[in-house]
């Protein structure tokens, strides 16, 4: 059986409750040393189930029942009059009509916790949300407790208290001072009586919850039976005496009286209007909203059900099953019993007594103490029931570690797992709250926080709806998110009016809350609603980004960038991001290797690192790794697979292939702040291999390639470095060669040089291996011309200045070039400084290098093979024509001396020094074996630039259309 149970132990939650703090966890064995038949039966025993009607229905008739019922449905009516209090009734029960559906569609779909509303809204809709929900259902039972202790102490005084100013004492039992310190230590007396039971004996309360409804039935049946077994009566009036006529015009009374007619048409009447006046207990003006708010409280307490699993330790038998019938049954019966209670009070009470005296129901009963035993009973049920709630919401709060270190006392428990030190600061802030003094002067704050509450709840259920997750499915189908919508906005409006002030705070507060576990707490393991919410969105977007209407005055660049180690390429990764310009940036990295002879995915295991790497240097990117015999077959799946619909990489950006050693920039002060909280996490080496980043140790110096290789380490030739840009090429990609980012640092190279105030970018858009080519304006230009722009519109680089560099020879018009090509920037909007750079000294070189290669034969580098040399014979039997319009002629009559002239006259025109270089990257020779002369003629190039890029354009990206 124990091997069984494990599959059989189903919990949603990660929390434990009561029982299982008691017991060892199922499909677990201790070795203990035999004990006896008592002791060891004590693990088996399970907490006693509960029906539909004890588990939901007495608990959610409880906490409704209560203050309202008792002390304040003759204020309602008495102030709104019977046409404003059923209009009341009818919003207030809207509103948690709609929210209990939403809870029941929530509790359906999964094992409930102890915190309520806290649990569904964290396990919904994520820490940060829950977390601060969670903080304002709490602070809604503290004030709510608080409020029934109140309502609980105004009739203690109402009975046994003497009257205040001046007024004749009526009964031989009034014997309390009363007054405001009067009142707050009676009120401090009963909370520390609460706090007395919720300390000791809360399982005690729990299975008194019966008798004290039945208490409350029974007085509210004697309630009904009074209206119509009591006569007609005179009742004298708390406070002192108003003289005048009776407020409902039915006659006038003696000064301190007011009537119970009994039923009577004329009463009724004059109660259908409604007629705001003073409450006598505060002295201010009541209005719709203020008689709202206090009506409210008796309508909350819908929750009560779902609290059940886990608040006592009792569970239910059946939650799905239990908590719709049972807390929608307790919703309807309280609805009938509030309107039946407001027509009966509206057709025997006159207005003045309604108004004058909260406490009328019990001078007309048919014995006196029932009313006061049902108010009793009933306010200090609902405030112990609350305290209890409160405590086991901060329990909860703190035992997920949602703020840290500062609610950590809170998960301190007793030997039998009661929360001790949750229930103290409960009852603390309880005490707190009991200086404002009146009920009705806390009841807008307790409705404002339940409404908030509420209003949560459908949000979480509007959004698993909308989110059309597979695994949200409840039992409970009655719902739709356009009652999740009405609720939230029911809500939302009802806040707004009882107290604007008061809800514009609490959802700031709530707000604020929110910011501060979003950066403050950890990672949970619950889910996040927002992660099914953008999928669902993203997806929905992506379908309709159709690549058929792409247009040139839109594009931007979408950047694949591969990455063979990230330790010596961290530059590099964040310049790129600098050029995105909003678009698709990804992170490609080929791993060599055959699915078929490993065991498994290498490459799963390797994502949490580069994601960890994404978020330390802040990033937008995405990461996409691939497994390839080859890094040119693993280049040609990214390019093929990469992204989704209508973002795909446009772009793709190599390390360019050098024997640089590349330098590890994961080391060090840069990961001061980024280390890895798991414990767990393997480490060989502290300083050189730190726990957030799993990469490999970089090559030595044997090997031959830059800091920005593509593979995974292994050798990367300089034939298939080439192909790699050649295939790129011909999938209709632009194509970026990065040299000398495996310094960069973006901080450093935006900082002005010593007595200089500028930053500057240079541009060299022309294709400078082929100096008879004179075209400024061709495809690969603009391109440059394009990124550049791009990186000067960065905020970070704003401040840099592009400087646009014409070569040009003599016998043009210098002038007339420059204002041509300034003609055209004007046209781009592109803002940049031309240079004229004469460069004849270096064409010259060029020239004599084609005069001398119908004589001699071009010089090649040791260690070229035999068919390079054959190939060039042939190069040189190629008519003019081949020579102007294609590149593999002109790879092989470049001379060393050209390349180096040009080098040096592209550093000679770099003065002070830029932060960045943009030169034309010409397309590879169509020949595969003319390749490393290709790489040999770049590397002369670029020697010693500083941060380069090479770049070749393959499609329009800019346009002077508007």
């Amino acid at each position: 059986m124990t091997e069984r149970t494990p599959l059989l132990h189903y919990r949603l939650s990660t929390s434990v409750n009561e029982s299982e703090l008691r017991s060892p966890p199922a499909g677990h064995t201790v070795e203990q040393r035999p004990a006896s038949p008592r002791r060891k039966s004590t693990p088996h025993r399970q907490p006693q189930k509960l029906s539909t009607f004890f588990g939901v229905v007495i608990p959610t008739l409880l906490s409704m029942f209560s203050v309202v019922v008792f002390l304040r449905l003759g204020f309602v009516v008495g102030q709104c009059g019977l046409y404003q209090a059923i209009a009341m009734f009818l919003v207030a029960y809207f509103i948690i009509s709609m929210t209990v559906l939403s809870v029941c569609a929530i509790s359906t779909n999964g094992a409930l916790d102890a915190g309520g509303a806290y649990y569904m809204i964290s396990r919904a809709l994520g820490p940060e949300f829950g977390g601060s929900i969670g903080i304002m259902f709490f602070l809604a039972n503290v004030c709510g407790s608080a409020l029934y202790v109140l309502g609980l102490v105004e009739a203690i005084v109402a009975t046994f208290g003497v009257p205040e100013d001046g007024a004749t004492v009526s009964s031989s039992y009034q014997v309390l001072p009363s007054g405001y310190w009067w009142s707050l230590l009676y009120g401090t007396g009963v909370a520390l009586l609460c706090l007395l039971v919720c300390l000791v004996g809360a399982h005690i309360y729990a299975k008194a919850t019966f008798l004290i409804f039945l208490v409350v039935m029974f007085v509210l049946g004697t309630i009904f039976i009074s209206f119509f077994a009591v006569r007609p009566r005179t009742i004298p009036l708390p406070g002192p005496a108003v003289p005048g006529p009776v407020a409902n015009g039915t006659g006038p009374g003696p000064p301190g009286f007011a009537n119970f007619t009994g039923f009577k048409l004329d009463t009724l009447l004059g109660n259908l209007p409604a007629h705001y006046t003073v409450d006598y207990t505060t002295g201010t003006m009541m209005t719709f909203a203020t008689v709202f708010a206090v009506m409210f409280n008796g309508c909350t307490g819908i929750m009560a059900g779902s609290n059940m699993s886990g608040r006592w330790g009792g569970t239910l038998k059946n939650p799905s099953y239990s908590i719709p019938r049972g807390t929608i049954t307790a919703v309807i019966f309280t609805f009938i019993i509030y309107n039946l209670l407001s027509l009966l009070v509206a057709c025997s009470c006159d207005r003045t007594l309604l108004q004058r005296d909260y406490s009328f129901l019990r001078d007309i009963n048919v014995w006196n103490p029932f009313v006061t035993i049902g108010v009793y009973s009933s306010t200090l049920s609902a405030a112990m029931s609350n305290l209890i709630g409160a405590s086991r919401i901060l329990y909860a709060l703190a035992r997920d570690d949602l703020f840290g270190k500062v609610l950590s006392p809170a998960k301190r428990t007793s030997h039998s797992g009661n929360p001790w030190v949750s229930v103290l600061i409960s009852w603390f802030l309880v005490q707190l709250v009991l200086f404002s003094g009146k009920l009705n002067t806390i009841a807008s704050i307790v409705t404002i926080f339940f409404l908030l509450v509420y209003a949560a709840v459908d949000l979480a259920c509007l959004a698993l709806e909308w989110a059309s997750a597979p695994n949200f499915r409840p039992t409970f189908r009655y719902f739709t998110w356009h009652t999740c919508v009405l609720g939230i906005v029911g809500c939302a409006i009802m806040m707004f009016l009882i107290n604007a002030i008061y809800a514009s705070a609490s959802i700031a507060f709530m707000l604020l809350l929110l910011l501060l576990i979003h950066y403050l707490s950890p990672t949970s393991s619950w889910g996040y609603i927002s992660q099914a919410l953008i999928f669902h969105q993203v997806r929905k977007y992506l379908l309709m980004l159709d690549v058929r209407k792409d247009h040139v005055k839109f594009w931007r660049p979408q950047v694949l960038l591969m990455v063979s180690n990230p330790r010596s390429s961290v530059g590099l990764i964040t310049f790129i991001n600098d050029i995105k310009k909003s678009g698709l940036y990804v992170l490609g990295h080929v791993q060599l290797g055959d699915l078929n002879t490993l065991p498994s995915d290498p490459l799963q295991s390797q994502y949490d690192s580069w994601l960890s790497l994404v978020d330390h240097l802040n990033i937008k990117a995405f990461v996409n790794l691939t497994l390839a015999d080859s890094v040119r077959h693993g280049v040609q799946h990214l390019l093929f697979i990469s992204g989704l619909g209508g973002m795909r990489p446009n772009t793709l950006v190599l390390g360019f292939y050098d024997g640089c050693l590349p330098e590890d920039k994961l080391i060090g002060p840069l990961l001061s702040t980024s280390r890895s909280t798991d414990p767990a996490s393997p480490s060989e080496d502290p300083e050189e291999q730190p726990s957030l980043f799993h990469f490999a140790s970089l090559r030595g110096s044997s090997d031959r390639k830059d800091s920005g290789e593509i593979g995974d380490g292994k050798v990367l030739g300089p034939q298939e470095y080439v192909a790699v840009i050649a295939d790129a090429m011909k999938m209709l990609k632009n194509v970026a060669l990065a040299r000398y980012f495996n310094h960069f640092d973006r901080a450093q190279a935006l900082s002005p040089p010593a007595g200089k105030g500028a930053v500057y970018v240079d541009v060299w858009p022309v294709n400078l291996l082929r100096p008879d080519s004179s075209s400024y304006v061709d495809t690969c230009s603009l391109f440059l011309l394009q990124l550049a722009c791009i990186l000067n519109m960065v905020r970070a680089w704003r401040k840099a200045r592009l400087r646009l560099f014409l070569c040009v020879e003599a016998g043009r018009s210098l002038r007339g070039s420059e204002e041509k090509l300034g003609q055209l920037l004007k046209e781009l909007r592109i803002k940049a400084n031309v240079y004229t750079v004469p460069w004849d000294e270096q064409v010259a070189l060029h020239w004599q290098r084609q005069g001398e290669s119908g004589r001699k034969r071009p010089p090649f580098l040791d260690g070229d093979k035999e068919e390079e040399r054959r190939a060039a014979e042939e190069e040189e039997e190629e008519n003019e024509d081949d020579y102007v319009n294609s590149f593999p002629s002109n790879a092989t009559r470049l001379s060393d001396e050209y390349l180096s002239a040009v080098n040096k006259l592209i550093l000679e025109q770099a003065r002070p020094p830029p932060a960045v270089r943009f030169l034309y990257l010409p397309r590879p020779p169509a020949d595969t074996r003319r390749y490393t002369t290709y790489l040999r003629q770049l590397d002369l190039l670029t020697q010693d630039l500083g941060p380069t890029l090479l770049i070749h354009g393959v499609t329009p990206v800019i346009t002077t259309d508007l």
